[in-house]
């Protein structure tokens, strides 16, 4: 008997994150039972802070793992008898995004969790948890390891979700995203079992070769997979769950949920359409079609009548899922460029803008009401500036990297005919400016309440918040060609392109 000749070099992403999270759950055991630790006290808050720089040391390696696969222009699978993962310079890409987000998300999580009396290792392990099956999703070329992802990623974040116990809207929150996260996996799974049926196999490229526009089984079971992925990407009417859920969570894990989610959701579709379907034509295409302009609509309008932050920044989320579906709508290289473009900037305007509201949390409590940022200038300056800066980027306001996204994917829609859905992204997007430029406004123009205090910013919060200003500005200004001193030249546009064009084998 033979043995099949494994590439384990596939697995080391997944690989790192998965061990970080058994080391923090080991570690988390050992040091709960010891008093003292060269003659310091042991206690709740320290340990979680150890935890965390160890979860963000995996991480770390599991960021460097996709950055050594991505720069050498490898590819390989994990066992090429059966196919079933593999690790290119797309998914090596998308991996990479995913593991600095939850990197990000720990750094931020450290302060806050401290201020909740929450500070417990096994929030981290949970992350970890999450970031390994959001990884083996985008990995995955198989509908087996890509449903085994999709629940390793849902189930943590049920969990971190409902993890300050204590608080009736976590348990909520908590209760609502597993009630429809549960009804989304078992669409997705039954819309696989459709395509397995009429496949008869479950790898994409079997699934390519054998799908038949004209089977109904076929047909209804890729209708039921993009369903239980619009759930996950929260496009309208499947975001019921959204503001509810982003709102009672804990802020930190709103914003790790936030931004990591929304990249390893899009990615692994756009990996899925273009490896088992070729990408889009005909009735799915004008679905999606739909699905893109109801979710700006409904997004934007809906986040105009918002008083809370958290929910504002929910149906912001719901809006920009539906400019990115625009670039699905486009059906070229140039359209799903724009799309991993955008994704990638995303992670820093929208985890920037609930770092704020991470940092802003006392004494257990979240600001999270728009009347509370008022007169915010004078007391807090400095975040101000950055919550204003975070905030004219999610708009699309020129100079911002949030501009260069929603050009980029806007052009593509022109230059393939998709006009009228580029005039909704536009005149949405202005009106998107009203509600984003409200807290601004309160920030600069409102004096403060007479209790306001000013919390102190951690220097973990402030490292996260002034990388994410740092790559909001330097992309809106040289999107595709940054010099650092460690990571040499970053031509972002330029390895999404390539990213899309090997995944489309152009």
């Amino acid at each position: 008997m033979s043995f099949p000749d494994l590439n384990f070099s596939v697995l080391a992403p997944i690989g790192f994150v998965a061990l970080g999270a058994m080391f923090v759950l080991m570690g988390e055991v050992f040091l709960s039972r010891a008093g003292t630790i060269l003659g310091r006290r042991v206690t709740d808050a320290w340990i979680g802070s150890v935890l965390a720089i160890v979860s963000m040391l995996f991480l770390a390696l599991a960021l460097y793992a996709a950055w050594a696969t991505f720069t050498s222009g490898g590819s390989g699978v994990f066992n090429p008898d059966h196919p079933m993962l593999r690790l290119d310079r797309f998914s090596a890409l998308v991996t990479g995004v995913i593991a600095l987000g939850s990197l990000l998300s720990c750094g931020l999580a450290v302060a806050y969790l401290a201020e909740l009396r929450i500070n417990h290792g096994e929030f981290y392990a949970l992350v970890l948890l999450a970031t390994a099956g959001m990884m083996l999703m985008v990995a995955s070329v198989d509908l087996l390891t890509l449903f085994l992802g999709f629940e390793l990623m849902s189930i943590p974040i049920y969990v971190l979700a409902g993890f300050d116990r204590r608080k009736l809207r976590s348990n909520e929150s908590a209760l609502k995203y597993f009630v429809m996260g549960s009804f989304a996996s078992a669409v997705l799974l039954y819309g696989m079992a459709l395509l397995y049926g009429s496949a008869g196999a479950t790898s994409f490229e079997a699934v390519r070769a054998s799908f038949d526009p004209g089977s109904p089984m076929a047909v209804i079971g890729l209708g039921l997979v993009v369903v239980g992925f619009a759930f996950k990407i929260s496009a309208v009417p499947f975001h019921q769950w959204t503001p509810d859920v982003y709102e009672g969570a804990p802020s930190v894990v709103t914003a790790f949920m936030s931004v990591t989610v929304k990249v390893a959701a899009f990615a692994t579709l756009l990996r899925l359409l273009a490896l088992a379907f070729g990408g889009l034509d005909g009735a799915l295409l004008d679905v999606i079609w739909v699905l893109s302009a109801l979710t700006i609509f409904v997004g934007n309008i809906m986040a105009i009548i918002q008083d809370n932050v958290k929910r504002l920044l929910a149906y912001s989320s719901v809006a920009h899922a539906g400019y990115l579906l625009i670039g699905f709508v486009t059906g070229t290289i140039e359209g799903y460029t724009a799309v991993l473009f955008y994704l990638f900037i995303y992670l820093f305007m929208n985890l920037g803008a609930f770092g704020v509201v991470v940092a802003l949390a006392h004494r257990g409590n979240d600001c999270d009401r728009i009347e509370s940022f008022a007169g915010l200038a004078r007391t807090r300056p400095g975040l101000a500036a950055l919550m204003t800066l975070f905030m004219i980027s999610l708009a699309g306001i020129p100079g911002t990297a949030g501009f260069i996204a929603k050009f980029m994917v806007f052009s593509a829609a022109v230059k393939t005919g998709v006009i009228w859905l580029t005039i909704l992204g536009v005149l949405m997007s202005v009106v998107s400016i009203y509600y984003y430029l409200r807290i601004p406004v309160l920030m600069y123009m409102r004096e403060p309440a007479e209790d306001a205090e000013a919390p102190e910013v951690s220097s973990g919060e402030a490292l996260v918040l002034g990388l994410c200003a740092a790559a909001v500005l330097c992309f809106g200004i040289f999107p595709n060609d940054i010099t650092l001193p460690l990571l040499g030249r970053l031509q972002l546009l330029d390895w999404a392109r390539e990213s899309v064009q090997l995944l489309f084998g152009a």
